[in-house]
């Protein structure tokens, strides 16, 4: 008796799985999450479900290639992750009647990294300026150090550990002067 030849079976592409990918990667809105914050969970679950190629500027196979048909596909499902992790504010400057999700990609960049100049310079005053005061807790007052220096750094204008430090410091009112002055005189890393 000759061996029947199995069947061979398709298996799912792991980005099929993702049902809401906002329970995966928060709402870039540029108010609670930050750009830079946006694309660090992007790409963290891009690199997860195998997607990262339609992103990250690798090349598409050819059209006429036996895996275009599923590459397109998986695309439009990366393109839809991305406009779905987008504000409305956001979205409209983004959506395009025909793109890949790496030319969306771009295009979410663009809309942060043009004008670097201008907006470090807008970021570092904010920086300057931001006081516990202005905040509605210490913890908040401490993650939006964290996330102006993360912006300064997605705009080529990074700020050293230490220099964030003296930022947070800075801000604190007079009843943190001895916390203050520990600090000041033993910079944590």
């Amino acid at each position: 008796m000759a061996d029947k030849a199995e069947p061979k079976t398709q298996t799912l592409h792991p980005a099929y799985t993702v049902t809401n990918i906002q329970h995966k990667v928060r709402v870039l809105d540029d108010v609670e999450v930050s750009y830079p914050t946006w694309v660090k969970l992007f790409t963290l679950h891009a690199t997860g479900y195998d997607v990262l190629s339609h992103i990250d500027g690798s090349p598409s196979p050819a059209q006429t290639s036996p895996e275009y048909p599923s590459w397109i596909k998986i695309d439009a499902v990366v393109l839809q992750w991305i406009y779905g992790t987008l504000s409305n504010d956001l979205l409209v400057h983004v959506l395009e009647n025909e793109s890949t999700a790496h030319e969306a990609w771009v295009r979410v960049k663009n809309l942060f990294l043009n004008n670097k100049a201008s907006w470090a310079a807008a970021l570092q005053l904010e920086l300057n300026n931001l006081t516990l005061a202005s905040m509605p807790s210490l913890e908040a007052y401490c993650q939006r150090v964290r996330d102006l220096s993360d912006q300064l750094t997605a705009v080529d204008c990074p700020i050293n550990n230490t220099q964030r430090i003296l930022h947070l410091i800075k801000g604190l009112p007079r009843e943190y002067d001895t916390a203050a002055a520990l600090l000041n005189h033993n910079l944590p890393s």
